[in-house]
């Protein structure tokens, strides 16, 4: 009976991870909401938005050669997975004044997979 209850425990324990794992094919699929505007490329132009090729860890308002907002160029903002998920779910909250008109992402799920396709196309040459 203890050995149930220590599996069955474990398994809930997990559970919220399977649920929310990162899944490549979705967040390319969520992605397909963002290429209207950024490309994802090593060396690929800028859109209307900014070119998210390695955007995690990178300082907001620094890729060479776009055209920011004075709010993102004034921040202090590093996209790291925290700050990304945080901006995705309502950009103009996150960063008053920012020009991007995208009115966010509502799943969790689709938050996590379409950062991790960004980060999996990052590593791309």
């Amino acid at each position: 009976m203890k050995a149930i209850f220590i599996i069955i425990s474990f398994s809930l324990f997990l559970l919220p991870t399977q649920v929310l794992s990162n899944d490549f094919d979705k967040g390319k699929k969520v992605y397909r909401k963002c290429k209207a505007c950024h490309t994802i490329a090593l060396g690929a132009k800028h859109r209307v938005g900014p070119n998210l090729y390695k955007v995690i860890n990178r300082k907001a308002g620094k890729a060479e050669g776009y055209k920011y907002s004075k709010a993102m160029k004034n921040s202090e903002v590093v996209w790291n997975e925290k700050n990304l998920s945080q901006y995705l779910i309502n950009p103009r909250k996150f960063i008053k004044g920012t020009k991007m008109a995208f009115a966010g992402l509502k799943k969790d799920s689709d938050i996590i997979n379409v950062i991790f396709y960004i980060d999996e196309m990052s590593k791309k040459n």
